[in-house]
């Protein structure tokens, strides 16, 4: 029996395999067909293809026993100096065992690197080039200094769109002998936000209830409540009932196991892409949400927070 996760059983090994990043993964193969690249960054939102595209650049460049020539390491585990001085030092000055023309160092998250460790990383790609490139991978590039920024070539991932997920959906029930639904689909898309790995990991805790994989099941497991519930709870705060509102926020928190935080991120997506509510009034239950969010996140009580929400909701609604 695979006990794998989804997420890795499922990971693209060659670069032709990786779903969405279409411009990225030609400028990849671009370098495969050289045998050169430049340092890169690749920044943008998790799991959208950073870690996969490295894995798979250093697949198709070294063959097989890439790891050989190829140092994954997370930077959010070992962010301090030393890291720097010690184990990137020692891999980056070492001989390659094969006739690579390089080794790769693959820093994820650097975006959690000390200042220190960041210079300290500057100096050791400077001396080390010859023989050595880095692909630093981070959710924000505005946190890796400017000197690590202008010795990179930088590769801007974005969130993966419905087409991308609905083909990985389909390859893996294929693979997996399962049956999707449409709605379920959608469901997957919605919880996701362009997030592979989140599309990967509920459709693996699905079909450990069932084969028949249904909107229902995804919501269920993913702790997600249906987009539909929440604009009922909005438009009614919006017509002045906080009776009715607070109801429906109880069965959310009861029957999904929401936490105050994860439907504060609902109300706004529902706010935010809403068509029925003019943009004046939008502007101002965006901001409401912000604060409310920003006092869930500082520790406040997420109940009394969200009913302070719904009835600021209820008085903008009036205006």
């Amino acid at each position: 029996m695979d006990y794998l996760p989804w997420t890795e059983k499922y990971r693209p090994k060659k670069l032709n395999e990786i779903v969405g990043q279409k411009d990225i993964v030609e400028s990849l193969k671009l370098f495969v067909k050289s045998k050169n690249m430049p340092n890169l960054l690749f920044a943008g939102p998790p799991g959208v293809g950073k870690t996969t595209s490295a894995l798979a650049l250093a697949r198709e460049l070294f063959g097989e026993k890439y790891k050989n020539n190829f140092l994954e390491l997370n930077a959010s585990d070992e962010r301090g100096i030393n890291v720097v001085r010690g184990r990137i030092k020692d891999f980056a000055r070492s001989v390659s065992l094969d006739e690579a023309p390089f080794k790769i160092i693959f820093l994820d998250e650097a975006d959690a690197l000390t200042t220190d460790a960041q210079q300290a990383l500057r100096r050791t790609m400077e001396t080390y080039s010859g023989v050595t490139r880095f692909i630093l991978s981070c959710n924000y590039s505005s946190k890796i200094i400017e000197p690590i920024q202008s010795r990179c070539s930088i590769m801007r991932f974005m969130d993966l769109d419905k087409e991308d997920i609905k083909k990985m959906i389909k390859h893996v029930s294929k693979k997996e002998d399962l049956k999707v639904d449409e709605k379920a689909i959608d469901a997957l898309y919605y919880i996701s936000d362009g997030d592979m790995r989140k599309v990967l990991t509920a459709l693996q805790g699905a079909a450990l209830h069932s084969k028949h994989v249904t909107e229902k099941l995804i919501y269920l497991v993913s702790g997600v409540g249906k987009p539909e519930e929440i604009k009922q709870m909005i438009d009614t705060a919006l017509k002045g009932d906080f009776n009715k509102s607070r109801k429906l926020l109880n069965k959310l928190i009861i029957d999904y196991g929401l936490s105050g935080d994860d439907i504060v991120v609902q109300m706004y997506k529902n706010v935010r892409d809403s068509s029925e509510i003019p943009d004046k009034l939008k502007m101002r239950l965006i901001s409401a949400i912000a604060d409310t969010n920003f006092k869930i996140v500082e520790g406040a009580n997420d109940r009394i927070q969200i009913e302070s929400l719904i009835a600021t909701m209820i008085v903008l609604g009036q205006k």
